[in-house]
Formats: structure tokens, sequence, C-alpha cells
């Protein structure tokens, strides 16, 4: 599949930004995969940023233990509880 946008955002720079607006939603939002990809496509434009590209970005929080998925009666991102405490808020 040949790459023909020259400004796409690297996948490093998305799981780096996603991480951001979990940290900052942390206790007060319950964010969605498809919140953070829709924010990424918002701020990025759909020529820069695929939902590919967020999708991997995603994968990469979640594999890499930075973020982890809670079932809420829904599938939410968030930063995984700290040493000492019983959940996530």
């Amino acid at each position: 599949m040949p790459m023909t946008e020259t400004n796409s955002i690297p996948i490093e720079t998305l799981t780096e930004e996603m991480y951001q607006l979990v940290t900052e939603c942390a206790g007060k939002k319950n964010l969605k995969a498809g919140d953070l990809i829709k924010e990424m496509i918002a701020r990025h434009g759909e020529q820069a940023c695929s939902k590919d590209d967020c999708k991997k970005a995603i994968r990469s929080l979640i594999d890499s233990g930075r973020c982890i998925y809670s079932y809420l009666g829904g599938s939410y991102i968030q930063l995984p509880p700290k040493e000492g405490t019983d959940q996530a808020l």
C-alpha cells in the first residue's frame, strides 16, 4: 500500500497526545476509544490522521501498560490504578 500523504502524523505522536488527553480527563470523564479517535482527527484532520493510525496508537498505549481498558457498561480507556489503591478513578 503506497503512502501518498507526506504530512501524516507519526503513531508515536498520536500515542503521546492520546495519553495526555486521558491524563487530563482522569477522574472527570471516561473516554471511549472512539472519543480519542474523533479528537485526534479533529486536531489533525483526516488527511494526516487515519482511524487505523489512531487504533495503532491506542494499541500502543494499552500494550505498554500506560493505559488500560475498563468495562463500566462500555469499554473505556483509563490510566491504570496507582500502587496502593483499589481502582482507577
